[in-house]
């Protein structure tokens, strides 16, 4: 009997944007503990372009042994195909959403950018019903990043990016910044410390302030008319959704006792500096997580939190959604549309 297909955006080879191939790709099935979702869109994240590269941004050591073709992406909404046996909870026409399998997927085993994708049944929750599958789609790993640095880790995994566990710190009545607020976790943190109770700085180019004031920030640095760390001080917390090895910067900002998380933390050399000053700096690997998702599905519902889109594509297209992330500056997320 002949395998069914799907089509599905490949790639044979590490490189750029154009090695993403649109093309047939054998259709998955929901093995035990999985659904099989009929994908309406699809949510691209940077660990999209890591993957896409080879990993290039990490230490030869840390990068995963990977077996081509390859099928990137995570983040998916969608209806459910089939359902296994033992899954319970779903059934057969749901609406559901998910970050697939990562990080456990991140060697190309979650495999969204397709039709059809199979997903463990502990990796999804029912789409919130008052947004569309774009803006679903748009908000399962860079919320859960959000959510899982600033209010529940959600997890005992232990730490692959530090020696000890990363733990929030209580929000109410705090002063924090967020920087890269505009981006597609900046402007999710700015929204979720916004709800908890902080009051929020938010650090983004001035063609975004409209849009950060509107969704909660009360102070605005325009960082290509300032230096915002030489603006800022006695702050609670520092949100780097930017990281890498200037995310040190911020440190000066911070009162003794503060903290800072570097979303991207790799790069970051200031462990002495920040022991000097008092200042915490810890970070996290996101994690799938289907009860969060559940839980944040009613934020969504309910408006009290927007998933903003900054365009879309057909999965087709998906090269061209890659080369318009390369451009930066991204006002909250890039999406493929399935159908």
């Amino acid at each position: 009997m002949q395998a069914k297909t799907m089509k599905a955006v490949q790639q044979h080879a590490f490189g750029g944007p154009e090695v993403l191939r649109y093309e047939d790709a054998p259709m998955p099935q929901a093995k035990p503990g999985e659904v099989l979702v009929r994908v309406h869109a699809v949510g691209i994240n940077p660990p999209d372009w890591y993957l896409r590269d080879g990993y290039k941004m990490l230490p030869p050591q840390w990068r995963p042994r990977l077996s081509f073709p390859l099928v990137l992406g995570t983040d998916i909404s969608g209806v459910i195909e089939s359902v296994a046996d033992d899954v319970k909870d779903f059934s057969v026409g749901d609406e559901v959403y998910s970050m697939v399998r990562f990080p456990l997927g991140s060697a190309g085993g979650s495999r969204a950018y397709a039709e059809y994708v199979s997903v463990p049944a502990s990796d999804i929750a029912l789409k919130p019903a008052k947004i569309d599958h774009v803006q679903a789609a748009g908000a399962p790993m860079s919320l859960l990043t959000a959510w899982q640095f600033l209010v529940e880790l959600g997890h005992d995994e232990p730490n692959p990016l530090q020696s000890t566990r990363h733990v929030p710190v209580p929000l109410e009545g705090k002063t924090v910044v967020v920087n890269g607020a505009a981006g597609g976790v900046g402007h999710f943190l700015v929204q979720v410390a916004k709800l908890k109770g902080a009051h929020v700085i938010a650090i983004a180019s001035g063609r975004h302030e409209a849009l950060l004031r509107e969704l909660g920030a009360h102070e605005f640095l325009d960082y290509t008319k300032t230096t915002p760390e030489d603006e800022l001080r006695d702050i609670d917390l520092v949100v780097d959704s930017v990281g890498g090895p200037a995310t040190g910067r911020f440190m000066r900002a911070l009162k003794r006792g503060g903290a800072l998380f570097p979303v991207f933390p790799l790069g970051f050399s200031g462990a002495e500096e920040a022991q000097k000053l008092g200042v915490a700096v810890s970070a996290t690997q996101v994690r799938s997580n289907g009860a969060q998702l559940a839980q944040l599905g009613r934020l969504l519902d309910d408006g009290t939190i927007r998933v903003v889109i900054d365009s879309t594509y057909p999965l087709a297209s998906a090269s061209k959604a890659h080369e318009r992330a390369a451009r930066g500056h991204i006002q909250g997320k890039l999406v493929l549309k399935v159908r």
